[in-house]
């Protein structure tokens, strides 16, 4: 009887590596979460460690994982492959310098099914920690390792204070909060990395009580 890599530790954490395949798994999943889980086809660009060892250590069976909406435990990312085939996901994984960026880093092209041609980039820092630094192009900096919110929204007074009010309504209490401005759209990007869960529902209650905002990404 044989045994892959995935088989042997168990649904604990997936693969030989933290940082090649939990931490993989982990920055897939955030841009699942981006795509709103609307997939028609992906391109991974591997910089680095990745590029070099991604087969034998499972990162590419992870990323693909993570972007089909699997969580760094999950048993299925073995057959990431064939569960991508089986649902009409194209998928390709390219070796690439991204410049100074960690080793374990990833760029994530998603093309969903509208035909919205997504980016993220993301690096594995160890133990199956993350860190983001790209989003759609835009440089960022949250580790995903506390629930975010995301918000994409017109550049205009007021929005980010009847955000956080919102979320001071709730007792949410906020850990990080950045706010990045597209230049060429006038839109805006905040990121705010909470200390507690929250409910999903407060989605629907920004998306209806604050006018300006066009998306909220939860994770």
């Amino acid at each position: 009887m044989s045994f892959s890599v995935f088989d042997s530790l168990g649904p604990i954490m997936i693969g030989p590596s933290s940082s090649h395949t939990a931490g993989a798994a982990k920055i897939g999943l955030v841009a699942n979460k981006i795509a709103e889980n609307s997939i028609k086809s992906v391109v991974f660009y591997l910089h680095g460690s990745f590029a070099k060892t991604y087969k034998g250590h499972g990162s590419d069976k992870a990323l693909l994982g993570g972007v089909l909406g699997m969580n760094e435990k999950d048993v299925n990312i073995r057959n990431a492959y064939q569960i991508a085939t089986d649902q009409g996901v194209i998928f390709e994984f390219i070796p690439k310098d991204l410049g100074e960026v960690h080793p374990n880093t990833v760029l994530i092209e998603i093309t969903t099914k509208e035909d919205i041609v997504l980016s993220i980039q993301g690096s594995s820092i160890g133990g199956g920690r993350i860190m983001i630094n790209q989003l759609n192009g835009l440089n960022v900096n949250f580790s995903g390792g506390n629930p975010t919110l995301i918000t994409n929204h017109k550049n205009i007074p007021g929005i980010v204070s009847k955000v956080t009010g919102i979320l001071a309504e709730k007792s949410l209490n906020i850990s990080t909060m950045s706010v990045i401005r597209e230049e060429d759209t006038g839109d805006a990007n905040m990121i705010i990395e909470l200390d507690d869960e929250f409910d999903y529902s407060i989605r629907d209650e920004l998306l209806s009580n604050v006018d300006g905002i066009h998306k909220v990404y939860m994770f």
